[in-house]
């Protein structure tokens, strides 16, 4: 696709669409923005080349690039292209199943880990492409993120990761939260967005990153570049499996076709605030390892 089209299609889909990404757009800032601080030179200058449009564009934090994975739904013309994008962004691994020889990743890698794989060889072909590259980069940034949020490497009874968990209401920092268009509330939205909301507080987006930044030690940073994209997408589900269907006390939350639970910053919000607060720490600085390695 020539570059004007592809911004032009940007520019289609953010004005109609943005108010329904509202919830998680913030989550992948925070994520970019934290990794363009572990940049190599090398892959600041790559990353220069292939965002060469306008000021706002340029930036891998900027929302309408480290979020065009999710706007490209809208347009028949990408979906055309890659007509398998939806389900690049998760992986539903079951609670109950194990890492062992009857787990398989989807064999045509139509899920976030093929897809990751399949774009670092997209961008790290300097013979490629520009467009293709230019497209690889930005579905790397936010397919990275994804995978941080541990309800897209997993859920409970094929419930979509959490998509179809509903629930009745959440308080976020002492006030209830209230969902786009009057949609109702399901858990995979509660981590998407509600406890993002939650531990950012007042905070500007840019200070947040800043500060989440700031908050790692060099031994984190080490530790966390390690290990292949499978081993972060089973570090993301150990979080799935320990935490996000569990109350504070430990009690499981109510299956689908139960009544639907209230979430309390007592009964659920608070206990799980931390466990997102590392996650957007490591999407970042693993972000910024693999466009490192792409770039070398």
């Amino acid at each position: 696709m020539h570059k004007r089209c592809l911004l032009f299609t940007l520019a289609v889909i953010v004005s109609a669409a943005s108010p329904s990404f509202a919830w998680w757009e913030d989550g992948h800032i925070i994520v970019a923005k934290i990794a363009e601080k572990h940049l190599s030179k090398e892959a600041q200058t790559g990353i220069r080349e292939l965002l060469d449009g306008p000021e706002g564009e340029r930036a891998i934090s900027d929302s309408r690039m480290c979020n065009w994975a999710d706007l490209i739904r809208g347009s028949g013309q990408l979906n055309r292209k890659y007509p398998k994008n939806d389900t690049w962004h998760y992986i539903n691994i079951e609670l109950q199943q194990k890492r062992d020889d009857s787990w398989k990743a989807d064999e045509k890698g139509n899920d976030v880990i093929g897809a990751i794989e399949r774009f670092k060889k997209v961008l790290a072909d300097t013979k490629a492409d520009k467009q293709d590259r230019k497209e690889a980069l930005l579905f790397l940034v936010h397919f990275v993120g994804d995978m941080h949020q541990p309800l897209h490497t997993g859920n409970r009874e094929d419930d979509r990761g959490g998509n179809q968990q509903p629930i009745e209401s959440i308080i976020v920092n002492g006030k209830a939260a209230k969902d786009n268009f009057g949609k109702p509330h399901n858990l995979h939205k509660v981590w998407d967005g509600h406890l993002v909301d939650a531990i950012r507080g007042g905070l500007t987006v840019n200070d947040f990153a800043t500060r989440l930044n700031d908050e790692m030690t060099d031994d984190e940073r080490d530790a966390w570049k390690k290990g292949t994209v499978t081993d972060w997408v089973w570090d993301s589900h150990q979080i799935t499996l320990d935490r996000v269907y569990k109350f504070t006390d430990g009690t499981d939350l109510p299956a689908r076709d139960k009544p639907a639970a209230a979430l309390t910053e007592e009964n659920y919000m608070k206990a799980n605030e931390k466990f997102v607060r590392p996650q957007l720490k490591k999407g970042g600085i693993r972000l910024a390892t693999v466009l490192n390695e792409c770039f070398k």
